[in-house]
């Protein structure tokens, strides 16, 4: 993928738009109530339950603060009430590539969403590390800065996973993309142990596409479902240098068969699982 902060590619840093004005004011409030009682960002992330560097994430506008980093903040900052009202009007827009946002805008609220990938492992099942591994690999070179802001952006996405009522979730993807040690080692063992993990969530199936598989749906690339609250189908492609949404019933219609296709061509969910602890205990 083109950018980052689509699902799960890379990117050039120069049509990455910055910290949204929400995330950067909210983040200032957050740095001026820390400052103001006393603690360095170690201390206060001690009393929040995150780390130091989410905390710095948070405070530049590079993260969005989940909702227990809000009420533990708040708790620790005096019960003010101002990051709490000031939480629902955060948007997470910032980092994401231009072509993404309405696809995000969609993801948000969607009911049901479904994922194959043959590139990289979907930025919604990444590490931070496998992220930045991703990121820091595909030229242009990157700074810290950028690599920093585009790996936040991916991780934000996440929060889907936590969201009420929650998202019915479908992931395929090719064994290949774990086999091919994106990182080293201990990044691909650290991928293996959250994609287990994830996949035991009660609102997630994760399938894996088997090295061996002469009959294949997935020629075409990857590709992206999603469900909205009123039961329309809407699908996402994307190249190495644009996405596009794809609202057309007909043509989704033909992506909705396709990733039928690919489940019943995937390992079962649970034998997804045993291959997934056979390639972690073999490192």
């Amino acid at each position: 993928m083109a950018y980052e902060c689509t699902d799960g590619g890379t990117g050039a840093g120069s049509a990455e738009p910055g910290a949204s004005d929400s995330l950067r004011t909210f983040g200032a409030v957050v740095q001026a109530l820390r400052e103001h009682a006393g603690l360095s960002r170690e201390e206060f992330g001690g009393l929040v339950r995150f780390s130091r560097h989410t905390v710095a994430s948070v405070e530049q506008g590079r993260r969005m603060p989940d909702r227990d980093f809000v009420e533990r903040a708040e708790e620790a900052l005096g019960n003010t009430g101002a990051l709490r009202r000031a939480a629902p009007h955060l948007s997470r827009q910032a980092g994401l590539a231009s072509w993404f946002r309405q696809w995000a805008r969609l993801e948000a609220q969607a009911v049901t969403l479904w994922t194959y990938d043959c590139r990289v492992v979907p930025g919604l099942l990444q590490t931070e590390r496998y992220a930045r591994a991703v990121t820091e690999s595909v030229p242009p070179v990157k700074d810290e800065e950028q690599v920093a802001k585009q790996v936040a952006a991916r991780l934000d996405r996440q929060q889907l996973f936590a969201r009420r009522p929650p998202i019915s979730f479908s992931f395929v993807i090719e064994q290949a993309l774990v086999e091919r040690g994106t990182g080293g080692a201990d990044v691909t063992r650290e991928l293996l142990d959250s994609l287990l993990e994830r996949s035991s969530q009660f609102n997630v199936e994760l399938q894996v596409m088997p090295r061996y598989q002469p009959d294949h749906a997935g020629f075409d690339g990857p590709l992206m479902l999603l469900e909205s609250p009123d039961n329309k189908w809407f699908g996402y492609a994307e190249g190495q240098r644009g996405g596009m949404l794809i609202p057309d019933p007909k043509e989704v219609s033909i992506m909705l068969q396709r990733y039928a296709t690919l489940r019943s061509q995937a390992l079962t969910p649970e034998d997804s699982r045993g291959l997934l602890k056979q390639l972690r205990g073999a490192l």
